[in-house]
């Protein structure tokens, strides 16, 4: 295999308290265009993540002192590394061991001694659908949206890098405090029964939070601004000269519904929401609703 270019080439972190197995990988790992960085343990291994932000990190599961699965926690929970998959590497072939391996944040489980073809295959595989995914959630930034996902429990899954750095500008702690309590679970619960077209919204510790609808995967996806007390559609009518049921109409656009959901909102026809969204269209100067969408949901983020 080709050596990729110093700007591409991939970093990956080996986090091994065996010799042995931190010589054999790291050298696979280089020959084929991989850069190794190697750890002999929990500790060191997290310390050096939040320094070099690998691509991906093989993690021993059984080491003294921090082992493999309190390590993975705790990369998990820095969401620097959110993004970096975690294979674990290791003897244990308990199904209750790749379980749990699997619940604190790994991705993939590969036996020891590792088949070298395999596990090159499975890293590629690895980080290429870690950059997919990254990609999309800055894509979700760049068309002015902060989003973020949670549990039914009210859990933080991920979210956006905008979404993820206004949580964090009153520390990381703070803002998993901020987006818990009895309100904001039972609000999350209200939400999880709520078909697509229907939008809720939730004010808590500064922010603003609007349910824009559950995942496949039972994730409830959520916009995330700063609170400032203005109501949103108010601030696009001042914004764009628009009517208050312009306004509304834009605001429910900019949440990613489509006609027929915002004239269920409202209790209009749909061919009245046609015709709002053509004055909308002429007063922003834009040709579409995309462009609309997208130019309302920056001025949002604003407040």
């Amino acid at each position: 295999m080709s050596q990729n270019s110093k700007s591409e080439r991939r970093i990956a972190l080996v986090v091994d308290d065996n010799p042995e197995t931190l010589s054999m990988v790291s050298a696979a790992l280089e020959e084929n265009g991989i850069s190794a960085v190697v750890a002999t343990s929990g500790r060191t291994g997290y310390d050096l993540a939040t320094r070099i932000l690998p691509d991906v990190i093989l993690l021993d599961a059984m080491m003294p002192g921090l082992d493999g699965f309190e390590t993975c926690a705790l990369l998990k929970a820095d969401e620097r590394l959110a993004y970096a998959p975690v294979i674990f590497m290791t003897g244990l072939s308990d199904s209750e061991h790749i379980i749990r391996g699997l619940q604190v944040g790994g991705v993939d489980y590969v036996m020891k001694p590792a088949v070298i073809d395999e596990l090159i295959a499975r890293i590629t595989i690895h980080i290429l659908n870690a950059r997919a995914i990254q990609s999309a959630r800055q894509a979700l930034d760049t068309s002015g949206r902060s989003v973020i996902a949670v549990a039914s429990s009210g859990t933080l899954l991920w979210g956006s890098p905008r979404a993820l750095n206004l949580l964090s500008q009153n520390g990381s702690s703070e803002a998993r405090q901020t987006l818990g309590g009895v309100d904001y679970e039972a609000w999350l619960a209200s939400c999880a029964q709520l078909p697509t077209s229907k939008t809720t919204r939730f004010n808590c510790g500064g922010f603003t939070l609007n349910f824009l609808g559950s995942a496949p995967s039972g994730e409830l996806l959520l916009q995330i601004c700063r609170s400032t007390g203005v109501q949103p559609h108010i601030y696009l009518e001042t914004v764009f000269n628009l009517t208050p049921r312009e306004a509304e109409v834009l605001y429910w656009l900019s949440m990613g519904k489509t006609n027929r959901d915002i004239a269920q909102i409202l209790s209009l026809s749909s061919r009245t929401i046609n015709k709002h969204l053509e004055q909308v269209f002429q007063k922003m100067g834009v040709d579409n609703r995309t462009a609309a969408a997208v130019a309302a949901d920056r001025a949002i983020n604003k407040l």
